[in-house]
């Protein structure tokens, strides 16, 4: 119970803006947000490992929102409102009045009686997934302002074109457990990499969202690629002007061997170009099937000129002493297990496979920082109440 305690002391100094507010975009929040959101997710999990429950909600439901196939992201969704005390319904597209030309205006507003927050994923369609986000946060205050809505619900983004808040925060506090604190990531080397994987038109926001906030933290971060395969602008902008701001490094190579050298961290993932995401969201907008064959058959070929864009052995040694710390978002593309050929070796990813599951552990208890924060004014009394009240979450 003393790091129960240590937690929620190292909380009260920090000024606290999550109140009421959306999470969109980590770059958008402040560190000591960042902070606030990290500390709150381990006094989570704490009490929670205690066989403390965490319900602070009586009644009230959590909206998933999945514009995209999904596993990890969505069962944390669910069981982050779960650890609160929300029932999460799902909104189906297809089978709501959305499919009949329901204006995003009158659906977020009718799904929100009585919920707390809405998670959305919306990642397929490069200028649009999170333009949506905001669309529906607008409705969202509208319909608050003008008295249809008792309280303003909250939107958390749960993988949009531009960043992937809840993983790069979850990646994050997965760094600072396995190096000891946040202070002891200055300095430290990680390399973004592409790799190689045998399909196409998988997500920026997972690179962008790293790189935009590693950064803010003082890390040295490398990002590597191939030439074709370059990341929205206004990201490596954001991950520029941050490495600056923090007393961090930021660098861009073609050469995995590269930004291997010397690292600390290897993020070995697969994404396609900008480019090739607003060929893709043109042809999908336009429901040209013909042409998105055309597109992925062009992208694999391309993709093809690369296998050796993957994180072996070899390339791990080139790491710090070797001994570099694998991570990846999963699913992985494994070499001779889930593909003949892919992002990672069989015997790096097994060597570091339960490192990754705890990387994705994490997850449940980052979003349910992010509601509860936006839903709490002072997560500090909250927390010191639950631990207080000390409500055995299984009896015993």
């Amino acid at each position: 119970m003393s790091n129960l305690n240590s937690l929620i002391d190292g909380l009260k100094n920090l000024k606290n803006e999550l109140y009421e507010k959306d999470f969109l975009l980590t770059w958008e929040k402040s560190l000591d947000d960042l902070k606030i959101v990290l500390g709150v997710a381990e006094t989570l999990k704490c009490l929670r490992d205690n066989n403390i429950s965490t319900r602070i909600f009586e009644s009230g439901i959590g909206v998933s929102q999945f514009r995209d196939n999904s596993t990890r992201t969505r069962f944390s969704f669910s069981k982050a409102c779960d650890l609160l005390g929300l029932y999460v319904q799902d909104l189906d597209e297809g089978k709501s009045q959305v499919a009949h030309g329901e204006t995003v205006r009158e659906t977020s507003n009718m799904i929100s009686f009585l919920a707390e927050v809405i998670g959305i994923r919306d990642d397929m369609y490069i200028g649009a997934g999170n333009t949506y986000m905001r669309e529906v946060a607008k409705s969202l205050h509208e319909g608050h302002q003008e008295g249809v809505l008792p309280e303003r619900t909250t939107v958390v983004n749960l993988q949009c074109d531009i960043d992937h808040p809840t993983q790069s925060m979850s990646d994050l506090l997965h760094l600072k457990n396995y190096f000891g604190s946040l202070e002891n990531l200055k300095g430290k080397k990680i390399a973004m990499t592409w790799a190689y994987s045998p399909s196409y038109g998988k997500p920026l926001s997972v690179p962008q969202g790293i790189i935009g906030l590693m950064t803010r933290f003082g890390m040295d971060v490398t990002l590597a690629h191939p030439k074709e395969y370059k990341l929205l602008p206004e990201c490596m902008e954001v991950a520029k002007k941050n490495a600056g701001l923090s007393g961090g490094k930021f660098t861009y190579t073609e050469s995995m061997e590269d930004a291997f050298k010397n690292a600390d961290i290897v993020y070995p993932k697969s994404w396609a170009s900008f480019e090739v995401m607003e060929k893709r969201t043109d042809l999908l907008k336009k429901n040209d099937n013909e042409g998105l064959k055309k597109l992925e058959k062009e992208c694999l070929a391309q993709n093809a000129t690369y296998k050796n864009w993957e994180c072996d052995e070899a390339k791990m040694k080139l790491s710090k002493n070797g001994k570099a710390l694998y991570m990846h978002c999963l699913p992985a593309d494994i070499t001779d297990v889930s593909c003949k050929a892919g992002e990672v070796s069989k015997s790096v990813f097994e060597k570091y496979r339960v490192e990754t599951y705890k990387e994705a552990g994490f997850k449940p208890y980052i979003i349910a920082a992010m509601i509860l924060t936006s839903r709490i004014k002072d997560p500090v009394k909250v927390l010191t109440m639950l631990k207080e009240r000390n409500i055995k979450r299984i009896l015993g």
